[in-house]
């Protein structure tokens, strides 16, 4: 007959065994991004290299001691995709931390659902300051409009030496919008002026109109805030109304199709982001040829830079956690200081956005160059 002590041994293990069995499991972090539609380049990019961070960190044992699970959706650049692929990653495969989206507009859908769940969220590339207002669990690892902006036009007057800005933004892009009222704002406080503004739709092919009106301002730089897809046709179309002065942009302007799309039209513009290939950092050059070895040569961009600096922000959260329960994470990427990445030390501040350098790019034969770094 089994002793009172026995049994009570015997249930204590048998309750402990599932336990034990879901510590020593994976730890699954998910992802939610636009791997196909008009803006999966930045998808595809960002999830190559996030998925580097996850081998590596597999192949060094895990996290923990327990191997990183990462799960992707696909929301096909659609609005209102982001809701239901969060909602799966968190109610079906019971992420601990979710990464995405690149647009703003996107992680503005998503943010909610992590919020409410207590899932901390950390967005790639999303700039719009209202992203981590959401909430206390919504993290980002990239630099905000408010800077991005300020860098624009900090560039446009001092590197290039304009007096006269014209804008086009995109109307149905909170990510453009933000770029171009601090774009705004902060030229005309160094002296600049807005001769003009012009504005489209995410998914236009015909911008003759605007670009009419803008060659009439007579502008010595125009700043086009939306995405690669419509910026290498403004640009194409800018070029053959002869409207030949520079075009700058934001980080949504970094993808390779910019040039495949733009051709020569997109030469000597600019762009701002968070990282070059180019930087003799050798934590970034050593990154650079990882990441040529596992992608058949390619060049990582940014969002790709960024993506594998999010996972492994988050992972180096856990091991100092001890745990990767999603709200001790929370509470531990919010301390994060100083973190050695390959897009720079990053810290995140009290608002959840990450405080960073920024790098300006130029088109030059063909490919993207680095051209000068701005410190926060």
């Amino acid at each position: 007959m089994i002793s009172r002590r026995e049994f009570l041994l015997a249930t204590l293990a048998a309750s402990a065994g599932p336990l034990l069995a879901a510590d020593a499991g994976p730890i699954r972090i998910g992802h939610y991004a636009s791997l196909t539609g008009k803006d999966a380049a930045f998808g595809v990019a960002t999830r190559k290299g996030i998925l580097l961070a996850v081998e590596e960190l597999n192949a060094q044992g895990g996290v923990l001691g327990r191997r990183i699970e990462y799960l992707v959706e696909d929301i096909q650049s659609k609005q209102g995709e982001s809701v239901t692929a969060v909602k799966k990653l968190i109610s079906r495969d019971k992420v601990v931390a979710v990464l995405g989206a690149n647009a703003s507009s996107n992680s503005l859908e998503a943010a909610p659902i992590c919020q409410n769940a207590k899932v901390p969220m950390m967005a790639i590339s999303s700039t719009n300051p209202k992203v981590t207002e959401i909430g206390d669990y919504i993290f980002r690892i990239c630099f905000i409009d408010p800077f991005q902006g300020a860098v624009l036009a900090k560039f446009a007057h001092t590197s290039l030496r304009a007096k006269r800005v014209a804008l086009l933004t995109s109307t149905n892009s909170p990510y453009s919008i933000g770029l171009s009222s601090v774009l705004r704002e902060r030229f005309q406080a160094l002296g600049g002026e807005i001769v003009a503004e012009q504005k489209f739709t995410e998914g236009d092919k015909d911008f003759r109109a605007q670009l009419t009106a803008i060659r009439a301002a007579r502008p010595d730089v125009v700043a086009a805030t939306g995405f690669y897809s419509e910026a290498a046709l403004i640009c194409r179309q800018a070029r053959s109304l002869g409207l030949d002065v520079p075009f700058i942009g934001g980080d949504g302007w970094e993808a390779p199709q910019l040039v495949e799309l733009g051709g020569k039209a997109v030469e000597g513009t600019y762009y701002s982001t968070y990282f070059s290939a180019e930087n003799s950092a050798p934590e970034v050059q050593s990154f650079v040829q990882r990441y040529r070895a596992r992608w058949s040569n390619e060049t990582p961009e940014a969002v790709s830079a960024l993506g594998y600096d999010a996972l492994r922000l988050i992972a180096a959260a856990i091991e100092r956690n001890g745990t990767a329960d999603s709200r001790k994470l929370r509470d531990a990427i919010a301390a994060t200081r100083d973190f050695a990445g390959v897009t720079g030390s990053t810290t995140i501040d009290a608002r959840r956005n990450s405080t960073k350098a920024a790098v300006m790019l130029t088109i030059k034969d063909g490919r993207p160059r680095f051209f000068e770094a701005v410190a926060p």
